[in-house]
């Protein structure tokens, strides 16, 4: 009989479908969006984004922000991912739809640039 464990998360790790869903959060504590999914450098394996869900109806209309990783602070009080943005830094950032953006070099610096993150 096998010990049954959580793999899902630990002290220091988190599955990826447990990232998927979790609330995005500013430091005053208003909600921003959700994390859709985040994306992984292939060669190094660390996330470079979280790719942020915000406005719309159900999922329909809805803007998809890609935040630098490194912006993310997970607090386990308010059970999500805080980061030092405001609606207004949201309202010029880059941002897609439908179809996803090419995740170039010149793309990443201009996600970086936006956000005030060394590229």
């Amino acid at each position: 009989m096998a010990n049954s464990v959580n793999t899902n998360e630990t002290g220091q790790l988190i599955a990826s479908d447990k990232v998927e869903g979790t609330a995005v959060y500013d430091r005053s504590g208003e909600r921003l969006g959700t994390i859709n999914n985040f994306m992984v450098d292939k060669r190094s394996g660390q996330a470079k984004y979280a790719v942020m869900q915000f406005g719309g109806f159900l999922g329909i209309g809805s803007d998809y922000y890609p935040i630098p990783w490194d912006m993310l602070d997970y607090d386990v009080n308010q059970g999500g991912y805080v980061v030092d943005l405001d609606q207004d830094k949201l309202n010029d950032a880059p941002r897609y739809q439908s179809q996803e953006p090419d995740y170039n070099e010149a793309y990443d610096r201009q996600v970086y640039s936006h956000y005030g993150v060394t590229y």
